[in-house]
């Protein structure tokens, strides 16, 4: 049986006269003062006003990935970003959820897709879909795949197409199993026209209402593949800057609130959305109001003197250890994870074939990982967990690669992992490989899918007796055998304790 569907698409409207109608009355006085300290700023400090412009840019572009649960980032850190600049020595590993060095890249993505559009304002510049495309290939340029339904209502990998279209359709499924229906991929395009079409004409009408409206319009369609909120709220900035007003910054604190709005607004009640923006405009221009910016550049300069300080013992003491010599051990390990990931592949499969029935077969899910997929922080906890009695440090801040592979028969599914990660507390250019799996226990049964039921246990058990140790000089092609001899043994040790458990 189908699931009930919360939401069935409908094709996109304009403003009505209910939209039209919400009040906005409190917030014009207040945009209209902001309007005149602009002015006075712009010919009394000029600096200040663009340090805070930089300020507020980078806030939105923090806070955007962190509503879409792309990164997690601590308080102080953000504060520190926001105020320095998307500087990699300001972040600490714990800090956040992914490598240092690829939040940077995410974050400075999404600030080049805001100026983007302050440049396309500032030179008013038609909004047009080829805008559209190059602010969407901006904002996902350090992403390379996304999930999606194929024709047969399976969830795939799919390189994300950056700057065009969506192939398959995206919408997602609810805790409940209730769906979201977006646009079909072949409506996108009309859609998309009309959008555009419409908020040419809405030049006259308040920025406030126009941009909660193409914001919700813009998420009913979902036009990308993926990166529909990141896109979304840059237009959102787009309009509240035509409108001579500030950036949009949703918080995270305010989450439940925006998730809350756009549901209303899929109703037929705006209100709800244009009054969050309201308020979230408000406090921005109260901000701005109180902000003293002369106090904030002299305060600045004592900062950046002392980051300055801090970036330089730190690249003397990465230039004393021949850093991107001794990383050439990464090349290593993107060469043996993809032998790992052939090999794997090529076990399970024969595995599902060889041992069940075609109508009972489980599906083979196998898949790498590292800096270069986005998901290096992966299994740290269990990788840190199960070498915990060897006493040897565990280094996450220079590179992990591995290699998952996993497939579920009834109640019961294993998770085989292959991980190459750096040893030592400084960059030593040597890393090692190990394997373990992780063998998941679930409360259903039936249905499809991987993650059917809701799991009730887990253990980890490690697959290797000793790990396959690489360093910088290794060459890889000539460990190559061994290699696989030791990942063959790895995974006969994970397929047993798999069956054991059956």
């Amino acid at each position: 049986m189908d699931a009930p569907l919360v939401y069935r698409w409908k094709r996109v409207e304009p403003l009505t006269e209910q939209d039209k109608a919400i009040d906005l009355s409190n917030v014009k006085p207040l945009g209209e003062s902001w309007k005149q300290f602009k002015s006075r700023l712009r010919e009394t400090n000029a600096a200040g006003l663009r340090q805070f412009n930089e300020r507020l840019i980078r806030s939105l572009s923090v806070e955007t990935g962190i509503l879409e649960r792309i990164y997690d980032l601590d308080r102080g850190t953000t504060e520190a970003l926001i105020a320095k600049g998307f500087i990699e020595e300001l972040i600490q590993r714990e800090s956040t959820n992914i490598e240092p060095s690829t939040l940077v890249e995410i974050l400075r993505d999404q600030e080049a897709a805001i100026y983007l559009v302050q440049d396309l304002v500032a030179r008013a510049r038609p909004f047009t879909r080829g805008v559209l495309f190059e602010l969407h290939a901006i904002l996902t340029r350090h992403q390379l795949t996304t999930r999606a339904v194929d024709q047969l209502g399976n969830r795939i990998d799919v390189p994300l197409r950056r700057g065009a279209f969506k192939e398959y359709p995206n919408n997602p499924k609810r805790p409940d199993g209730s769906t979201h229906e977006y646009c079909p991929p072949e409506h996108v395009a009309s859609e998309i026209d009309n959008l555009l079409n419409w908020l040419d004409s809405y030049g006259e009408e308040d920025p406030l209402l126009v941009s909660a409206w193409l914001h919700h319009r813009f998420t009913q369609i979902h036009p990308f593949q993926d990166g529909n909120g990141r896109v979304a709220r840059v237009l959102t900035t787009m309009v509240m800057l035509k409108g001579e007003l500030l950036p949009l910054v949703v918080d995270r604190d305010r989450r439940t609130d925006y998730i809350e709005a756009l549901e209303q607004a899929d109703q037929g009640n705006l209100e709800g959305l244009v009054n969050l923006f309201a308020t979230l405009q408000k406090n921005a221009i109260l901000q701005a109001l109180s902000l003293d910016v002369e106090a904030e550049q002299r305060a600045e300069k004592s900062l950046t003197a002392a980051v300055i300080e801090s970036l330089e013992a730190k690249f003397s003491k990465r230039r004393q250890f021949k850093r991107q010599e001794l990383l050439n051990v990464n090349a290593v390990a993107e060469t043996l994870r993809s032998v790992a990931y052939g090999v794997i592949n090529r076990r399970f499969q024969e595995l599902t074939h060889r041992v069940f029935l075609r109508d009972e077969r489980p599906e083979v899910f196998v898949r790498e990982g590292g800096p270069d997929h986005g998901n290096s922080h992966w299994y740290k906890f269990e990788i840190t967990t199960l070498n915990e009695p060897s006493k040897k440090w565990m280094n996450f801040n220079e590179g992990h690669f591995f290699v998952k592979a996993a497939l579920r028969y009834e109640k019961i599914r294993l998770v085989f992992v292959v991980s190459f990660h750096h040893v030592g507390r400084e960059l030593t250019g040597v890393m090692e490989g190990t394997s373990f799996i992780l063998l998941e226990t679930f409360d259903e049964a039936e249905g499809e899918g991987e993650d059917r039921g809701e799991r009730v246990g887990q253990n980890r058990i490690p697959t290797c007796v000793e790990p396959f140790v690489i360093t910088w000089n290794t060459e890889a092609a000539k460990v190559e055998d061994a290699f696989q001899r030791w990942l063959d043994h790895s995974v006969a040790i994970a397929l047993k304790e798999w069956a054991d458990r059956l």
